[in-house]
């Protein structure tokens, strides 16, 4: 097994893996958006990707998702954990608290969200977009870690760069969403399609806009949040990690019958 990390901000530290070193690599899609870094996080093969780029210099809407995701299969990697920020849309789920989704709502509209756009087709099943046994792993670590936690929850991914309007904070809680972020699609569908069992730690940084008599989101909350959490998160990956038993999974098995065509 190797397992990938999707650093989010401040959440791709290399100092988390043992012989750490960077590879430059290049997919069918393009580059990825930062070299690779390979490692060992006991015993177990770790490569870690930072998603906006080492110093954050990409934005959500131009990350190359499916370079990214490319370059982690063709490394060899078996599963996925994906670090992100987010705000969230339910009283309970406090500035500081993780989540490990198992649901989304898609709210982009310019990305590509698909390896086969042209020749063959993939209707890849979504009902269950996160890993399960992933998920799993990853809560009752922190469960034993004693960090705030939820063990399931629905992320709507907009295409920002922009926050959003109390308006739309409001729909978003209408529709039943738990928490907001803008990079977990298409990555959580590519993932699918390259049989890659998938799951997100979302970390609450703040409450959006729609809560009352509270400072609405900006990006220094984000990152006063972030710092005082990573390296909870990073604790997380290293305890989680090594307890990753399994390979069998649905997750790898949804692409063999998904393509038509070609």
């Amino acid at each position: 097994m190797k397992i990938g990390i999707i650093g989010g901000s401040g959440l791709e530290d290399p100092r988390i893996l043992k012989d750490a070193k960077d590879i430059s690599v290049s997919t069918k899609f393009g580059n990825p958006s930062s070299a690779l870094t390979t490692g060992k996080i006991s015993d177990v093969d770790v490569v870690i990707i930072a998603r906006h780029g080492k110093k954050h210099s990409i934005m959500p809407s131009n990350v190359n998702y499916r370079a990214n995701i490319m370059a982690l299969k063709e490394q060899g990697c078996t599963h996925i954990i994906a670090t992100t920020a987010c705000g969230s849309l339910r009283e309970e789920i406090k500035p500081g608290h993780l989540v490990f989704c198992d649901q989304f709502i898609d709210r982009t509209t310019k990305r590509d969200s698909t390896f086969y756009d042209s020749e063959k087709v993939c209707h890849i099943p979504m009902a269950e977009p996160f890993c399960k046994k992933l998920r799993k792993i990853l809560a009752d670590v922190a469960t034993e870690m004693k960090l705030e936690h939820h063990k399931k929850g629905t992320v709507i991914t907009i295409e920002g760069p922009r926050f959003s309007t109390k308006a739309e904070s409001h729909m978003y809680r209408q529709w039943k969403a738990d928490v907001i972020n803008m990079s977990t699609v298409p990555e959580v569908v590519l993932a699918r399609e390259a049989g890659i069992c998938y799951a997100i730690v979302a970390m609450s940084t703040d409450y959006d806009v729609w809560k009352e008599h509270e400072e609405g989101v900006n990006i220094e909350m984000i990152l006063q949040v972030m710092k005082q959490n990573a390296e909870n998160v990073k604790k997380l990956l290293v305890a989680a990690i090594p307890k990753i038993n399994y390979v069998d999974c649905q997750c790898r098995e949804d692409i063999k019958t998904a393509i038509i065509g070609g």
